[in-house]
């Protein structure tokens, strides 16, 4: 759903599909030179995946490449993946719009009228 609103939103989304590797994703997105990373994370392993993709991004020399996640993720955990370099933590019940207004805002900020990220809602 999380692609498709993306691309409604007339982004490029590519989609590297369940279970992928975190090297793979890390490659993915150099080769593609994507703007912002997305991952759905159900397994409860959020900090794990996380704290390894911020190495193998560091390895390939992206570490500045932005990422957000979602799924069911404990609000105990949101600031210990904002150390990891998270930017965003998206809930089940977060609107679609709010995704693709922060996407949004990561990519384009100055096409946002307001300097602050847009509104969370855990």
């Amino acid at each position: 759903m999380i692609a498709s609103a993306l691309r409604d939103a007339g982004m490029e989304v590519i989609y590297t599909g369940l279970r992928t590797s975190i090297p793979t994703i890390a490659q993915a997105a150099v080769q593609e030179a994507v703007d912002v990373i997305g991952l759905s994370i159900l397994s409860g392993a959020h900090l794990s995946i996380c704290e390894r993709l911020r190495e193998e991004l560091t390895r390939r020399s992206s570490q500045d490449l932005p990422v957000v996640v979602g799924g069911v993720i404990p609000m105990a955990d949101w600031p210990l993946l904002a150390g990891l370099g998270v930017k965003r933590v998206f809930g089940p019940e977060s609107p679609l719009e709010e995704v693709v207004s922060f996407v949004r805002w990561l990519v384009e900020p100055k096409a946002i009228t307001t300097p602050d990220p847009p509104a969370l809602h855990p």
